[in-house]
């Protein structure tokens, strides 16, 4: 009997997805707004926080060795405590002369271990459950990892914020980096305590073991196969079109949309305290895009993709303008907040369609292989238009470099209408 069954998935599939969610947070969100409050430029911001990307995009190239070394577990357990010395090391240098330097070397420790996490604990979810625990839980997964989101980008940086405005330790007023670094030791403490409860909680399936060791040459065969296999797919070079462009208003706005709100109204932000905006954008926020998502997936499910994908071009694209209208006028918090709200709605509305689409192009044979390397190149599209993003907007202001966003994301719409007649009718139906 596989030995996953004494131990309910309740105790530990919630914990997993929690703990999965964070360091990603952490290094694509929460890195960005503590910079930020340091005094970085949106220009180093973008670029070095977009090179932080890389791990996600090259994520496939070693997951056989995930697959090949130990167990799923071991790697589960052990990332979990890289990932927590690498929050301890963030927290350790913020108050340094140096810091910069220093935390993207622990926030590169953080992606690379995050990115290896996600492929063992993926992994582990269809090994430690049977077929119908693993339809159960995805949704509670899913809804996990979004918590962690709005834990990680809403409740820690309005932690960091009222910490440095004395609301909670009078003591640290007026002291940014130590707010920071008071946060990030926090995270440090949370997965140490992740690592070690799930070393106790998680099961040890039987089909998670060390598989015999292959050959470099094998496994570098086996991969390049699977890889070239990939590219010989129909339409291939549509594929690319949408994967690369379906984000690329999107890919630039997310990464200077935190610098934008923080920003004083001098240099054209909207001047939002660090708590305000963990609250706006970071619950109220990811709140929105959750439920974008959830209705996006039942209307697909429903109509099929081709019905909606072209609407959900749309709606992942079009809110941009409110960005424009907010550099603009510069309007109160409360405006601000309807704004953010209704366009992360739409982008997680729309984001809807290209998980799916995704998933549609990685059918076949190498089907988890496939899909692996297609979300690789979906990172590859966030982090590009991310890293450059920075400088563009330094260049133009806020105002004109919202206008450029939504120059760009005509691709984004003209791929979905190319792409929607390759779709079949039926594919996402319930």
């Amino acid at each position: 009997m596989n030995q996953s069954h004494k131990k309910s998935p309740w105790k530990w599939v919630p914990t997993l997805y929690f703990a999965q969610g964070l360091p990603y947070v952490a290094v694509m969100t929460i890195a960005v707004v503590m910079y930020k409050n340091l005094g970085m430029s949106n220009s180093d911001i973008a670029f070095y926080t977009g090179w932080l990307y890389l791990p996600w995009v090259i994520k496939p190239l070693w997951s056989p060795f995930v697959d090949l070394i130990k167990t799923k577990r071991f790697w589960i357990i052990a990332m979990q405590f890289l990932v927590a010395a690498g929050f301890a090391g963030v927290a350790f240098f913020i108050p340094t002369t140096f810091y910069i330097k220093v935390t993207l070397a622990f926030f590169w420790l953080l992606a690379f271990s995050s990115a290896t996490h996600d492929i063992a604990a993926d992994g582990f979810y269809m090994l430690g459950l049977t077929s119908g625990d693993q339809s159960f839980f995805v949704g509670i997964r899913n809804t996990c990892y979004r918590l962690a989101t709005i834990f990680g980008q809403g409740v820690l940086v309005m932690l960091a914020g009222l910490l440095s405005e004395g609301k909670i330790i009078t003591s640290v007023k007026g002291n940014i980096p130590l707010a920071w670094s008071l946060t990030f030791f926090l995270l440090a403490a949370l997965f140490i305590g992740f690592s070690l409860y799930h070393f106790f909680i998680l099961p040890k399936p039987i089909s998670d073991e060390s598989k015999k060791m292959v050959s470099p040459a094998e496994m570098l065969s086996d991969f390049g196969h699977t890889f070239v296999t990939f590219f010989q797919k129909n339409d291939v070079a549509l594929m690319f079109f949408f994967i690369l462009t379906y984000r690329l208003g999107e890919a630039q706005l997310s990464k200077i949309a935190s610098p934008f709100l923080l920003d004083t109204l001098e240099n054209g932000g909207l001047n939002m305290s660090t708590s305000t905006y963990g609250l706006i954008y970071g619950t109220f926020g990811v709140a929105a895009l959750l439920l974008g998502g959830i209705v996006g997936g039942i209307l697909i499910s429903r109509h099929g993709l081709k019905r909606w994908i072209i609407p959900m071009a749309l709606l992942i694209n079009l809110p941009d303008i409110f960005y424009v209208f907010l550099a603009y006028y510069q309007p109160s918090v409360s405006m601000a907040a309807i704004f953010v709200v209704l366009e992360q709605f739409g982008y997680g509305f729309g984001f809807t369609a290209y998980m799916l689409y995704l998933i549609n192009i990685a059918d076949g044979e190498y089907k988890t292989a496939h899909y692996a390397i297609a979300t690789g190149f979906m990172a590859l599209g966030m982090m590009l238009p991310s890293m450059v993003s920075g400088w563009i907007q330094e260049q133009l202001g806020y105002t004109l470099f919202f206008i450029w966003v939504c120059i760009c994301t005509i691709p984004s719409i003209l791929a979905a209408i190319l792409v929607r007649t390759k779709i079949d009718p039926l594919y996402g139906k319930k």
